[in-house]
């Protein structure tokens, strides 16, 4: 894991990711991966096949496949998320944290990234009834 998060940082992204999955039925992985040396957003889709995909009754599940040594981020959304918000948003949020990762900033960015994610799954995945949660909230590592 190196020195890019500590394990409370760990502990409070974890937390991060139950609030804003709390007013939505959409689900929310991060992942962190410390062996891709090249190709990592094809890792990080097979990494979302296994987590995410079809995974969520409205397809809505977002993934956050980091990988601090490159500083490399890819965050990939199911169809049903994909649909409604459009590319430019991912690619904010994906210029935003990456720009805070080169200034060693990576808990924060992280953590406002699954914040941020969590306000638009709500505008499009509001729970009307019951929310279980479909996906664990434990961030994942390779």
């Amino acid at each position: 894991m190196g020195n890019f998060l500590t394990n409370q940082q760990i502990a409070s992204l974890v937390e991060a990711i139950q609030s804003a999955e709390e007013h939505s039925t959409g689900e929310i992985r991060v992942h962190i991966d410390s062996n891709t040396d090249n190709d990592n957003a094809k890792t990080a889709f097979k990494v979302f096949e296994k987590l995410c995909l079809n995974k969520t009754e409205e397809r809505n599940a977002v993934l956050f496949h980091v990988n601090f040594e490159q500083k490399y981020l890819t965050i990939i959304g199911d169809i049903g998320i994909h649909k409604k918000v459009n590319q430019s948003y991912w690619d904010h949020l994906h210029d935003y944290i990456t720009s805070e990762f080169t200034k060693g900033n990576y808990y924060k960015a992280l953590k406002s990234g699954i914040l941020e994610t969590g306000l638009e799954l709500k505008k499009y995945f509001p729970v009307t009834g019951e929310n279980p949660n479909q996906l664990p909230n434990e961030i994942t590592f390779s």
